[in-house]
């Protein structure tokens, strides 16, 4: 394998390489590819820890005038539906957010990789990526703290989780939890973040409503968005307002009038979410992705990115979670890159 792979770094016809590996190799040929000056596109995770993370998206390689170009490939950041979400979450108003996802039973064998811990396998690492990732992007920073994360272990390796359920605190006291389970049962198939945020004074005008003297109106903003991680499959975006007018200045909470504003959204192509951007409604999140990493390698606009900020806090998210769950971080590469050469 490993002849096969120098093979393709050596190459010059080679500008860009997909890196697929099992996680526990990423670091080490990600370095590599970067050091043969390859353009990288990164699978997810996109190293073991955050120790890994610092290093890699931190390395010389990437910096100078013409360095080639890294990406983890957090897909779904790069489909339409991500961005009309978005478009609906306010980061520093969110009050909570839970985002789950979910494998089915049969999917993965007892002895597949995500189950090796030498390889960076565990569910926190897998599903994790997504979840921690999305967690990060909605509240608009990493979480202070992951103040519990319950597992069940993988039945070839206690070290390995096989299902996760973690809490976090943001700052500003927002509340971040996140599921996965790499053997779910069939009535948990769809990956889904449901979102609260604060309360809010709003205009008549947001409201759609006259205001009244003497009153004010508060938003409590909900949205769920179903599918989030394969938006190219049957997703919706929920979006519920929930309005309240009381007298203003009045934070008893007592209420004079309620009333409920529901729509929902269903983004395809940026064409339909009313964005000039390139896409179609029958591209998957990979080739959304593909458009952009190409943008830029080739120095064009670039609409939607991971940057490796957004990399080292979901790999510092997920180090979070094992800690609390008294599990051991995955482990380092020996691979030292001042050391080795392709």
């Amino acid at each position: 394998m490993c002849a096969g792979i120098v093979g393709i770094l050596d190459n010059p016809n080679i500008d860009c390489v997909y890196i697929p590996l099992p996680n526990g190799l990423h670091y080490e040929w990600a370095l590599r590819a970067l050091k043969a000056g390859k353009h990288v596109l990164l699978e997810k995770p996109s190293v073991n820890n955050a120790a890994e993370a610092e290093i890699l998206f931190n390395s010389p390689l990437l910096s100078g005038p013409s360095p080639p170009v890294l990406l983890e490939a957090a897909h779904y950041v790069f489909h339409p539906a991500w961005t009309v979400f978005m478009s609906h979450v306010t980061p520093a108003e969110v009050a909570s957010a839970k985002a789950m996802m979910w494998v089915p039973k049969w999917q993965f064998a007892a002895d597949d990789i995500r189950y090796r811990y030498d390889l960076g396998g565990g569910a926190l690492m897998d599903l994790g990526a997504y979840t921690a990732s999305a967690l990060a992007r909605i509240f608009g920073t990493i979480a202070e703290e992951c103040e519990e994360c319950a597992t069940q272990a993988a039945a070839c390796d206690s070290r390995c989780d096989r299902l996760f359920k973690a809490r976090y605190r943001f700052p500003g006291g927002g509340l971040g939890e996140m599921e996965g389970d790499l053997k779910a049962p069939l009535n948990r198939l769809s990956p889904d973040i449901h979102v609260v945020h604060k309360p809010i004074v709003v205009s008549g005008a947001e409201a759609g409503v006259k205001e009244s003297p003497g009153e004010e109106i508060v938003r409590t903003r909900k949205i769920k968005f179903t599918t989030f991680a394969q938006p190219a499959f049957l997703h919706s975006i929920q979006v519920t307002d929930e309005f309240r007018t009381r007298k203003a200045g009045d934070a008893s909470g007592k209420a004079l009038k309620e009333w409920t504003h529901s729509k929902t959204i269903k983004a395809y192509s940026f064409r339909e979410a009313g964005i000039d951007q390139p896409g179609e409604p029958h591209w998957p999140t990979y080739r959304y992705q593909l458009e952009q990493f190409v943008n830029e390698v080739r120095g064009r606009d670039v609409r939607q990115w991971v940057d490796g900020a957004d990399s080292i806090n979901t790999m510092k998210m997920i180090d979070m979670a094992y800690t609390a769950a008294k599990l051991p971080l995955r482990p380092t590469s020996e691979y030292k890159p001042a050391e080795n050469t392709t």
